[in-house]
């Protein structure tokens, strides 16, 4: 409660820019607000096309809003990846997805797109402690 009272102190001026966006977009996460978090997401993609956050933000809300899924998320993600190519997120993101739609030769593509674009070792850690890899979690630990 005391972080949505700071933020809704933030000057009218300053309630768009991208950070406090995304701020907002955490908090709408944290409280399992999905609606809003995909409306602040929509935000953040509009005013910063050329920024990856609104784009995996959108996406990250899709999945788990009323009506969304994996599906829906692929399919707002994926242009994005095309968008920002050496951006790890987005292809490990990419990878989830795939993984849980069990489509794991896709999932396999993408890790190893996020791994070339990142810290292998870092993107290693993650995955194996993510649940949407697990099916792939023998493989990753011989990455």
């Amino acid at each position: 409660m005391e972080a949505r009272e700071s933020l809704g102190q933030v000057a009218k001026e300053h309630r768009n820019h991208p950070e406090v966006l995304s701020a907002r977009w955490t908090l709408s996460v944290y409280e399992r607000q999905w609606d809003i978090a995909l409306q602040l997401a929509g935000e953040e993609l509009a005013r910063s096309p050329e920024d990856a956050t609104g784009w995996l933000h959108r996406a990250y809300a899709l999945r788990r809003i009323n009506g969304g899924g994996l599906v829906q998320a692929w399919e707002a993600l994926l242009p994005a990846a095309k968008k920002f190519p050496q951006e790890p997120v987005i292809a490990y993101n990419l990878s989830c997805y795939a993984c849980q739609m069990q489509q794991l030769d896709i999932a396999r593509h993408w890790l190893q797109r996020a791994v070339m674009a990142g810290q292998k070792d870092g993107i290693k850690k993650m995955a194996l402690a993510d649940e949407d890899l697990q099916p792939l979690w023998p493989e990753i630990e011989d990455f």
